[in-house]
């Protein structure tokens, strides 16, 4: 239910209560009263039960990063290479093939973890990683299949993961957004929906900040104009946008706009300090890859997840474009896992050195997997993978899951998963857990009924859980 969370009725009569005080109401009171309303909304607040993270990096790989060639080797594959596939049955034209893995794979740490040959520094931290194998997509479709990972919803327009987390547990610091997106490369297909806050209110929903130049446009005022400048400014445009919501009582749309104007001043003091990555030492930044240029994006994205979390934003987001290997998987794998690898091996021994890997968790995923097999078109064989909703691989770290293991598998081709199989709601609802929150609890009244992340309930996958 909406309560203890938020509570649109009571939201409603502090709003009535406000409109109805009239001309007489000062700018300056209203400003204060409304910063406060939403202060309570985004206030950290008490998880359900106990939990094992308090905030999350989500690493995303958009396009669909393929198991086989990652982190779920497959022998009897590579023995298929170019063979016909079973799966060409009812085909019209031509027929699939079997593709079999171009890298060489090896066991890692002392876990033993399976990876590719492309990572070169991932198995540095083989043994704080949990790779799981056995989570299933719905969608074919890139649009849909993100929406389905990011909203649980594939229709788009829902509440993404972060907007649902940052409801039920607040932000712990009021100076910065509680939901944080970056792309490394290009906006993501669907876009801004990705990170939508839906139906639930504006405040929730996530923040880009852009990949070059400033990460956030406007962000600092013109030299001519002072703090005391854009205080007055607001004041007066809180007095103005107050007679005209009396004029238009139980309309959110208004006080979700002025509440964002109080959280942009109030970031101007605060975000400066966190994205000015010159503060770091310089060893980190190379750590983070920076100082070259194929990992010089992601890399500074990584180390400004870090930071953000560390002044307690509760969600960062990070999309890395260029998965989607239909044709030249070899090349096309390669390039992304270089620019990917050594960020975030350095992201998860930061998290571990300042000691807080152990309460924030690092997610590395896709929107779905990829084929065993592809496409022969015109008498040319097409190295590389169609999309796959059946079997899929992503990465876990620290926050509470299971370090240096493997749960759930695939067949003896990486097509379909086979243990531990679990659909993308049951995925959400771990790592909602996780945080300390109760999906079939967090809810919220929107037309006509409850609502929740998971759309109609889902299960714990208590093989994920340390």
């Amino acid at each position: 239910m909406n309560a203890p969370f938020s509570s649109n009725t009571a939201s409603l009569r502090r709003r009535d209560f406000l409109y109805g005080l009239g001309s007489s109401l000062g700018s300056v009171a209203m400003t204060d009263l409304l910063a406060k309303e939403t202060a309570g909304a985004l206030a950290s607040k008490k998880p359900m039960h106990t939990p094992k993270a308090k905030a999350v990096i989500m690493l995303f790989m958009e396009g669909g990063p393929s198991q086989v060639d990652t982190f779920d080797p497959k022998p009897a594959l590579s023995a298929k290479h170019k063979l016909e596939s079973k799966r060409t049955a009812g085909l019209a034209n031509g027929f699939r093939f079997y593709v079999g893995s171009p890298f060489r794979s090896r066991k890692v740490g002392q876990s033993g973890l399976d990876m590719s040959d492309q990572w070169a520094h991932l198995p540095e931290v083989a043994d704080e990683l949990c790779n799981y194998r056995g989570c299933q997509a719905e969608s074919l479709n890139h649009p849909e299949a993100l929406f389905h990972m990011n909203t649980g919803s594939r229709l788009g327009g829902d509440p993404a993961l972060g907007s649902w987390i940052n409801y039920g547990l607040g932000t712990e610091n009021q100076n910065l957004p509680g939901y944080v997106v970056m792309t490394e490369l290009a906006m993501p297909q669907g876009g801004s929906r990705n990170w939508s806050n839906g139906f639930l209110p504006a405040h929730y929903q996530g923040t880009r900040l852009r990949s070059s130049g400033s990460p956030i446009l406007d962000l600092q005022a013109p030299k001519h104009k002072t703090r005391d400048h854009q205080r007055k400014a607001l004041d007066e445009l809180a007095f103005l946008n107050q007679r005209h919501a009396k004029k238009h009582p139980g309309h959110a749309d208004l006080a979700a706009r002025m509440e964002s104007y109080e959280l942009a001043y109030r970031m101007q003091m605060e975000v400066p300090g966190v994205i000015d990555l010159k503060s770091e030492p310089e060893h980190i930044r190379e750590a983070y890859g920076m100082n070259q240029k194929e990992t010089a994006g992601f890399g500074r994205q990584c180390l400004m997840a870090r930071r953000l979390v560390e002044k307690g934003v509760r969600f960062v987001q990070i999309f890395s474009g260029g998965w989607d290997s239909h044709d030249y998987l070899e090349r096309g794998h390669s390039s992304r896992i270089k620019s990917v690898d050594k960020p975030m091996t350095a992201l998860i021994k930061d998290l571990k050195e300042k000691g807080m890997l152990e309460d924030t968790l690092v997610v590395w995923t896709g929107e779905f997997g990829r084929t065993p097999d592809n496409n022969r078109r015109g008498g040319v064989y097409a190295l590389g993978r169609g999309h796959n909703i059946d079997a899929m691989t992503m990465l876990m770290a620290g926050g509470g899951v299971k370090k240096g293991s493997i749960v759930g598998s695939t067949d003896e081709i990486g097509a379909e998963a086979a243990e531990v199989v679990h659909p993308i709601r049951d995925l959400h609802v771990t790592l909602l857990h996780l945080l300390g929150l109760n999906d079939n609890k967090l809810t919220y009244f929107h037309a006509g009924r409850y609502k929740q992340l998971s759309q109609f309930g889902g299960k714990v996958i208590k093989e994920l859980v340390a």
